[in-house]
This record gives C-alpha cells, structure tokens and sequence, in this order.
C-alpha cells in the first residue's frame, strides 16, 4: 500500500463526511478509479464515521431553520437590504513611479481551500476522539445502549469458594464416681484438648455444713491434689487440670472426700474417700490424615 500524504488523508476523510465541494468530490471520485489503496482508504473511513451516525438519533430542525433555507434559496421574499450613507472618498494618492505588487488570486484560493480543509480535518478528529471518549463510557456503565456489533462482550469471573472443614472432635474421657458396687455418686468428664472438666452430680446429697471436694491420686505426685470443692448446682466446671500432663490425667484416680463447707483447710483430704473412679474414653481422638503412597 502507497503511502499518501496529510493532504490525501484529509480529502479521504471529508469526502467520506460529504463536506467536499463539487470539484474536489470529482477529484477524489477520480483518484478511487484508479487507486484501489485509496478507495480502501476512503471505505475505510465510512465505516468510522458510519459506527459513530448509529449513535446519533435524528432531530428535527427548527421551524425557523427552514425559513433561513427558503431565504437563501430564493422561495422566501428576502429582507430588503439596509442602504448605508456613501462614505467620503479618501484622497488620491500620488503616483509612484514603481511597480505596485501583484497578488496571484489562484494562491489565495489555493491557502483558503487548505486551511478550511484542515479546520474540517482538526474538527472531524475531534469530534471522532469525543464520540470514541463516550463510546467507552457507555459501554462501562450501559453497554445495552451500544449497537449489537460494537457492544462489549460480558466477562465471566470465576469465583472459588472454600467450604470450611468441619471442626475436628476433641477427645473426650469420663469417670462414673461411685462406692464399689454401689449407684453413681457423680459423672466426671475431661476433654482432651483443652483440659477442662466438668462434674455433674447424680445421686449424692452433701450432708447440712459440709461439702464434697475432688481430689487426683497418682502415683506420680507425693500426695492427693485437691480439684476444688463441687458446688451444689448440676454441673461444676474446672480448668484446673491444665497443670497436670495428659499421661498423668488419664491414669490418675479420681476421689470425693466430705469435707468442711469451704474445703479442706490445708489442701489435704481430712477423711477417707466416699466414691472413686477412673477417666474412659468415649470419644476418641481424630486420626492424623495420611500421607501419598509412594
């Protein structure tokens, strides 16, 4: 393809737009016969400028539009000119013996045709750069607006959504505290993780001033610890194992002595043990997930 000069362009451009007059319409009509390149060129903008005519709706002209038209045609009577005072005529000046300059009237003409085609050049970009401006508005907010064949086509995003995983279980050990042989006194129960215990009371009644307190045996520590006196509500609740190592919790002996209504004065136990009981497991712990075979 040959390359063409701004000039050639801008013809290319105002033929396409229909502002040439007659004789350079025939100008550019008689370049498309014999350039393929340039008839490209003139197509080319047509279908620019033909996207941009799909988003202009029409209007109709004002009444007295059509009155100015009738004027400058001649179907209208136009007003009657307004006649002005002759203005005095300026001295003659004297003459001058050399030559006054001629002005070449087809160059006038000629830089008149090129700056009008350069202002309609300059105006038609700028109106394609504001029309392509709104182009891209409209197709970010209301792409519905948009003719089918230029509308931007929907995005899809894809989204991954993780479901959380079930919380894993906890093990969990229960001692049933009783006289041997006898109904349970109270349920004790300690959760794996945490360490935490709960006591909940069954069939034992404290008799008036006095109070059940528990105790842990091991054969690890010198003597029985104290895990507080039980309260006479349902349940009892005690963080207090959190000291003590798993091994030594689950193998320990569990033991409620009657004692004063605040306990033991001195932490140790001042009567023999009314019902004991040893930690099972009931629920176990969760299993580690398993590695690929290799």
């Amino acid at each position: 393809m040959m390359a063409y000069s701004e000039d050639h362009i801008a013809l290319a451009a105002e033929y396409a737009l229909g502002t040439l007059d007659a004789e350079e319409r025939a100008q550019v009509e008689t370049m498309m016969s014999v350039d393929k390149d340039f008839t490209a060129m003139v197509g080319a903008w047509e279908h620019k400028l033909g996207v941009l005519n799909q988003m202009v709706g029409s209007v109709e002209p004002r009444p007295e539009v059509w009155d100015k038209i009738r004027t400058a045609t001649g179907l209208a009577e136009p007003q009657a000119p307004l006649v002005l005072p002759d203005a005095p005529q300026p001295p003659v000046a004297p003459e001058v013996s050399e030559p006054a300059a001629v002005v070449d009237p087809s160059n006038v003409i000629r830089l008149s045709t090129e700056a009008r085609r350069w202002r309609n050049f300059a105006a038609l970009t700028t109106a394609i750069a504001a029309a392509l401006v709104a182009m891209i508005a409209v197709g970010v907010y209301q792409p519905d607006l948009l003719p089918e064949g230029i509308r931007p086509k929907p995005r899809t995003q894809v989204v991954e959504v993780k479901t959380p995983s079930a919380p894993t279980p906890s093990a969990q050990y229960v001692a049933v505290l009783q006289k041997e042989g006898g109904s349970p006194a109270f349920i004790l129960t300690v959760e794996g993780a945490t360490k935490n215990f709960w006591v909940r009371r069954v069939g034992a009644s404290a008799e008036p001033g006095k109070s059940f307190e528990l105790w842990l045996i091991s054969d690890k520590l010198q003597r029985p610890r104290s895990l507080g006196v039980i309260g006479n509500g349902d349940f009892t609740a005690r963080p207090v194992l959190a000291s003590y190592d798993t091994d030594t919790i689950n193998t320990a002996t569990y033991a409620v002595t009657i004692e004063q209504a605040d306990g033991s004065p001195d932490g140790k136990p001042t009567s023999a043990p009314v019902f004991t009981g040893k930690l099972i497991e009931t629920v176990p712990p969760a299993a580690p997930p398993h590695s690929p075979a290799r």
